[in-house]
């Protein structure tokens, strides 16, 4: 096993963990409720943690996070057609209704 990569929170951690195993690498996360010990013990130490359980999968590892940290950042947002709440542009449904945003067509941006 082996560390693969460190997390700044708690959700962060999870997607990268899951953008692996749907990779089909797995992987085991550590620190994953040491939040709570800050203070107690040095707040680097209670980091989110992503290791590969199989050494030969690091190396895929490492280029799924790199194509992860070059993604731009979504900060677009989308009316929903059916209730016209906001939601953020990567969403497929709205968040406030479920109505999908999909379906808008050519969908009324904000910026």
């Amino acid at each position: 096993m082996r560390k693969l990569y460190t997390a700044n929170h708690l959700l962060e951690a999870y997607i990268v963990r899951d953008l692996l195993e749907n990779a089909y690498i797995p992987v085991r996360l550590f620190n994953e409720y040491a939040q709570g010990g800050t203070g107690e013990i040095p707040f680097t130490h209670t980091y989110p943690e992503v290791w590969v359980v199989r050494d030969p999968d690091f190396e895929r590892g490492q280029e799924i996070i790199a194509a992860y940290e070059r993604a731009p950042q979504v900060t677009d947002s989308v009316l929903c057609p059916q209730c016209g709440e906001e939601n953020p542009g990567s969403f497929q449904l709205c968040w406030q209704c479920g109505g999908g945003l999909e379906l808008a067509g050519d969908k009324p941006r904000n910026r």
